[in-house]
């Protein structure tokens, strides 16, 4: 055993100061904590794994606890780190960070006991004579390898055409709002689709104060089918 590791052992073992046993010993302090400082300064890669656990712990902060091993990769690669997923998962691992689990949705047409569902102006005649008479949305989930998205669609009963479409990751009035948006503008505003029926289940996507209040801005006719089947079925 060396000198310096008998002084820093009485520490340790017998809580005798480092001063004292320097003293005692006739060895300057300096030179003792030089040799200590020298013993503990991290390797190159412990202060990169340092810091790679820090760049985990935030990106795994930022996304509320939400992401395992393969999107926190993505994130800290994006921070301009090269590293593999393995090495990732190790980091959550030795700092304890699990993602939480989200809460699967299983109704995306779960209606609103509170609002007041709209009458079926379509009656299950899913023809039109003429463009902008009839057009229909509906709201599907869309499984991905980075998490679920949703896909919101307006269609046209005359021509079948796809007039609006928008993607998110939360099925909410403002996906079916900005569907709806697209839809209009493809025809030429307000002013040329005025009195178009819109058909739809009666989730509360399409029952949100803040969809039905567009519709209304946009001179749309809301009808509604039963949950579950609004696209082409009723």
């Amino acid at each position: 055993m060396s000198l310096a590791v008998f002084i820093a052992d009485q520490r340790t073992s017998h809580d005798v100061p480092h001063a004292v046993a320097c003293r005692a010993l006739t060895v300057s302090e300096s030179w003792f904590y030089k040799w200590h400082h020298r013993q503990h300064r991290p390797t190159p890669s412990e202060q990169r794994r340092v810091e790679l656990d820090a760049a985990v712990a935030e990106a795994f902060e930022a996304a509320h606890g939400l992401h395992g091993s393969p999107r926190v990769l993505v994130d800290v690669r994006a921070a301009g780190w090269t590293v593999s997923e393995k090495t990732v998962a190790k980091s959550m691992a030795r700092q304890g960070l699990v993602a939480r689990a989200k809460k699967r949705r299983k109704n995306l047409t779960r209606p609103d006991k509170r609002a007041v569902p709209f009458p079926d102006l379509v009656k299950r005649d899913f023809t039109a004579s003429a463009p902008n008479m009839k057009w229909v949305g509906d709201m599907t989930e869309i499984p991905t390898g980075e998490g679920k998205f949703y896909l919101s669609t307006a269609i046209d009963l005359f021509s079948r055409r796809l007039l609006g479409y928008a993607t998110s990751c939360h099925p909410d009035a403002e996906l079916a709002g900005e569907t709806i948006k697209m839809a209009v503008a493809a025809r030429g505003g307000k002013d040329r689709i005025a009195g178009v029926v819109f058909h739809s289940d009666r989730g509360s996507t399409y029952t949100a104060h803040d969809f039905t209040a567009l519709c209304r801005k946009l001179g749309i006719q809301q009808s509604m089918g039963r949950t579950g089947s609004s696209l082409l079925t009723g």
